[in-house]
């Protein structure tokens, strides 16, 4: 499984507009992907997301930063670090999370359940939604 979880890890991290149409290499066909927005099932689903990603952010792209892999299971820590796409002069954003992958005999992903905290790695960073997290945070904190 090691040498699965090796490509796995390489497809995500030179992840390109282009390489989202090869994921079948990676996912199997019915595999389900869940995040902080999403919860889809099927590969063309997950390709969907992917390209969304590509459209939506200024050069996204994944670090994995660390590693477990126990039988046909393995979790990835990562930072995904892009840049917001309507901010032209805008500073790199980095969110901060894990994956927990599912693997299949074949070495591919039948179930990728992304883990991050939307409010602190995304909303707190936004000019406008960010200013009302900060404080509901402080607020909840006091």
């Amino acid at each position: 499984m090691n040498h699965a979880v090796d490509r796995i890890v390489e497809v995500f991290q030179t992840l390109t507009p282009a390489s989202v149409e090869a994921l079948d290499e990676v996912y199997a066909p019915q595999a389900r992907f869940k995040d902080p927005f999403n919860d889809v099932r099927g590969l063309p689903e997950i390709q969907r997301i992917f390209r969304h990603m590509f459209v939506s952010l200024n050069q996204p792209r994944f670090i994995i930063t660390e590693r477990i892999v126990q039988g046909g299971q393995c979790f990835l820590t990562w930072e995904f670090r892009f840049y917001f796409q309507r901010f032209k002069q805008g500073q790199e954003q980095c969110i901060l999370g894990g994956s927990h992958l599912v693997l299949d005999e074949a070495g591919r992903i039948t179930l990728h359940r992304d883990y991050w905290d939307a409010a602190e790695e995304l909303y707190e960073k936004l000019p406008l939604v960010g200013g009302l997290m900060r404080w509901l945070k402080a607020r909840a904190n006091s």
